[in-house]
């Protein structure tokens, strides 16, 4: 099956740093290269962790590493727990006051040390997370939503149209999304729902199918999958073009590949999706009990964070002061 204008050409192989455009990864000494290396491959068998956060983990670690190879640090920070907290506080330190870095990129810097000391058996280091304003979860304002419907209706593939709504009509997550199967998904003339299975199968949750998105459902699984690789045998909804199923890998890029044709922010992630479907429930005064039922959120206080103030909020507020001009 040939790729075609509006197709991505996805793949199967295990998740890698994908470098942003026009960055390159920090290089390392030989030595804290090959830590960085077992890290990677640490975290490549986590299989609780989805892709976008690997390679967020992948590039903190690293600028961690390139910074403690020229840091005056007190002791071994990679191998004993007194001389870890005290690097990684200098760390967060450097980050502050000479990167400039803010709260929130700090703590997420933070996290990814967490999460690499712990697989290297150290543990957690004892560092402080910094005290963050409180704001609603990263969203697509109005425009660039707008943006984002467009270019999908525009997107020659069904199977990456259907990719591109089920974040923002469902709010799942992108791991959520590729472990949907055929049987997940069920439509009837008018309506239809999505269950998300969760755990080992347990637990699931029950979603309303979107009008926009019943549509591209439709024409997915009754017209375009049939002629895929695989279509008999696998019984994942989305598939690649081996005939296996989409992996998360895959998924990433092509949304990647909709949302630089739609003109979005670099930063865009699937994630923001999934936020601009809870941000635009709660905003529309949906009861947060039942959008805390649609996006699994385990906690109600999860879900609330949805009606804190953004910054445009922040910026219509001052901008409604009286003026005499």
């Amino acid at each position: 099956m040939e790729d075609h204008p509006g197709t991505t050409s996805d793949n199967t192989e295990p998740p890698t740093s994908r470098p942003r455009r026009g960055r390159r990864p920090v290089p390392l000494p030989a030595d804290l290269e090959a830590v960085h290396a077992e890290y990677v491959t640490a975290l490549g068998a986590a299989t609780m962790l989805d892709d976008d956060t690997r390679r967020a983990y992948t590039s903190r670690v690293r600028g961690y590493l390139a910074w403690l190879d020229g840091a005056d640090v007190d002791g071994e920070p990679l191998t004993d727990r007194a001389a870890r907290d005290g690097a990684v506080r200098d760390y967060r330190t450097h980050l502050q006051t000479v990167a400039g870095r803010k709260p929130a990129t700090i703590n997420t810097v933070l996290a990814a040390l967490g999460d690499f000391y712990t697989r290297r058996g150290l543990g957690t280091p004892n560092a402080r997370r910094l005290d963050l304003p409180q704001r609603a979860p990263r969203a697509l304002d109005r425009k660039h939503a707008t943006r984002w419907l467009r270019t999908v209706e525009q997107w020659l593939s069904t199977r990456d149209r259907v990719l591109a709504l089920i974040p923002f009509y469902a709010g799942l997550r992108l791991g959520e999304v590729v472990a949907l199967n055929l049987a997940d998904v069920r439509l009837s003339a008018r309506k239809g729902i999505i269950i998300v299975r969760t755990g080992k199968g347990e637990r699931c949750r029950e979603i309303p199918v979107h009008p926009q998105l019943r549509e591209d459902l439709a024409g997915w699984i009754d017209d375009e999958r049939p002629d895929w690789p695989g279509a008999d045998t696998n019984p994942a909804l989305l598939l690649n073009r081996r005939g296996g199923r989409l992996s998360a890998r895959g998924a990433h890029d092509i949304l990647g590949d909709i949302a630089q044709a739609a003109d979005l922010p670099e930063d865009f992630t699937s994630h923001v999706l999934r936020h601009t479907f809870g941000t635009d429930m709660v905003r529309k005064g949906i009861d947060l009990v039942l959008v805390a039922e649609f996006m699994g959120h385990a906690r109600i206080e999860t879900t609330r964070a949805y009606s804190l103030p953004t910054d445009e909020d922040r910026q219509r507020a001052i901008n409604s002061l009286l003026t005499d001009r």
